[in-house]
């Protein structure tokens, strides 16, 4: 199934956007709506995950269902980015993006007020949806509104910032949320911002619109390819891998999931033109990237559940404890940017995700009675320190020599791969983080929250050791997880030193 756009004759797909009359008149303003709009599709990413106690306790959600509330927004805003992206060229940008923001707004208000997790789920993947619809529009919006030059470059120069400072901030912001109101404002906080960014959308310029047909069939049959892989891994880790239902599931993501390469490889404006693949570096980097994220992701869920459930952090305090995470990406980020120009990419990357990958192995041999400054202080800094350093070459790698009509698909697949590599590193570690836990004692995370009602202290230690066996078992898995991403880097990438204009 397509439908089609039915306009007139638009530029190349990924070519330069005239600026508009409205641009020059309201610059400002075009650019505080665009980046209010990107932190608050990103900051949605974190925000929620220092909540998760809270939520786990509020909802009374079991351990392996915990993860579908990160899962179901991270499979949906990846898996639909491409088409979002698309959406916007062929239906008009400012349109497409209004209806990815309001619909963002409407699932954080029903997120907001579930009253069970089946609820909650299905608003997160509402609320992916939306994501998937605004955050490529938001961003070829820039394209629309600032003319090429000095006033693209400071408007893309904000937006990057506003994606960067997202995870952080939500971090921080879910932490005051949850702890001085309710879990359920890490959601409803979404209303105000995104009812200022719709009454802001009034000063952007739309842009002329493309031919052809949105694909969503092949959108349809790879989300529900990927949603199909995760729920399969999740119910694998709960049920035993020999389950018929598991085993089902995993055939039929393989299916959708060959049907929806096929579909790419035989339609006229595909989502993904895999000839963006054939490239030996981009796939390289494409898979790092897959593994970076699934490594970061189940970083973020474990620390925090650590953090809360074993140390007994309040949410704020764990908000602020991920500083030293922030700190370590964006100080070698910069200095990352620096070494591109004049090293080979593998030469700086592969270091930084052999870093990241140490400071996971730091993670492994924590107790309940570790100490925040001796051995979570350091191991986040160093772990957010390498991936600082991977991120920038890996980034620049997977747009590196692609077609000018093909930009915008290789950019919104580097997206896709950070977001479902998240997804499936957080079923697939919470699969094995339970697993490791209920050796050491059954069902240790309801044992937990009835030791906390019947205020049994020996059976919570009890439970808080296993727990926390469990979470050391998924950091070593991390770890192995971003070793790997480095040893395909290492090997499989061979690209040269860029050439200054490419590397500017």
């Amino acid at each position: 199934m397509s439908f089609e756009a039915q306009a007139a004759p638009a530029p190349v797909p990924g070519a330069s956007v005239p600026a508009r009359a409205g641009a020059g008149r309201r610059p400002v303003l075009a650019l505080l709506v665009i980046a209010a709009a990107e932190l608050m599709v990103v900051l949605d990413a974190t925000i929620v995950n220092i909540a998760l106690p809270s939520i786990q306790s509020g909802l009374e959600i079991s351990a392996g269902n915990l993860a579908w509330v990160v899962n179901a927004y991270a499979v949906t805003f990846g898996g639909l980015m491409l088409l979002g992206g698309r959406a916007g060229d062929l239906f008009g940008r400012r349109r497409v993006f209004r209806f990815g923001i309001a619909l963002f707004v409407l699932a954080s208000v029903l997120g907001g007020l579930a009253p069970d997790a089946g609820l909650l789920i299905g608003a997160r993947v509402l609320q992916g949806v939306g994501a998937a619809v605004a955050a490529p529009t938001a961003l070829a919006l820039i394209a629309t509104n600032f003319p090429e030059g000095k006033e693209r470059n400071r408007a893309m120069g904000t937006y990057a910032a506003m994606a960067g400072a997202g995870s952080t901030v939500g971090l921080i912001l879910g932490g005051v949320l949850t702890q001085y109101l309710d879990w359920r404002w890490v959601l409803l906080v979404n209303i105000p911002i995104g009812i200022g960014v719709l009454a802001g959308t009034t000063v952007l310029d739309e842009a002329d619109r493309s031919h052809g047909k949105l694909d969503v069939s092949g959108a349809a049959a790879g989300t529900a390819g990927l949603l199909g892989l995760v729920y399969a891994v999740t119910r694998g880790g709960q049920q035993g891998w020999a389950d018929s239902v598991t085993l089902g599931c995993f055939a039929v993501a393989a299916v959708l999931l060959v049907l929806f390469l096929l579909r790419q490889s035989r339609i006229e404006h595909p989502m993904l033109p895999l000839r963006v693949l054939k490239d030996r570096n981009r796939a390289g980097t494409y898979a790092a990237l897959f593994l970076a994220g699934l490594g970061m992701f189940s970083t973020f869920y474990f620390l925090t559940l650590f953090m809360q459930h074993v140390l007994g952090y309040g949410a704020v305090r764990t908000g602020l404890a991920y500083l030293p995470f922030s700190a370590g990406i964006g100080m070698t980020a910069a200095i990352g940017s620096k070494l591109v120009l004049r090293l080979a990419p593998r030469l700086v990357a592969a270091p930084g995700l052999v870093i990241a990958a140490a400071g996971m192995l730091w993670l492994g041999p924590l107790t309940p009675h570790s100490s925040y400054a001796g051995v979570l202080m350091p191991a986040m800094f160093v772990t957010g320190a390498g991936l600082g350093c991977a991120f920038v070459p890996l980034t620049l790698g997977a747009v590196r020599g692609v077609a000018e009509n093909d930009s915008g698909s290789a950019s919104g697949l580097l997206n896709t791969a950070q977001q479902i590599g998240g997804a499936l590193g957080v079923a697939g570690l919470a699969a094995l983080s339970t697993a490791f836990a209920g050796d050491r004692l059954p069902r240790a995370d309801e044992a937990y929250f009835s030791g906390l009602r019947t205020y049994d202290a020996e059976l919570v230690a009890r439970a808080q050791e296993a727990m926390t066996y469990g979470y050391t078992r998924a950091f070593t898995g991390g770890a192995l997880v971003f070793a790997t991403a480095a040893l395909i880097v290492a090997v499989v990438n061979d690209a040269g030193r860029p050439e200054p204009s490419a590397a500017g």
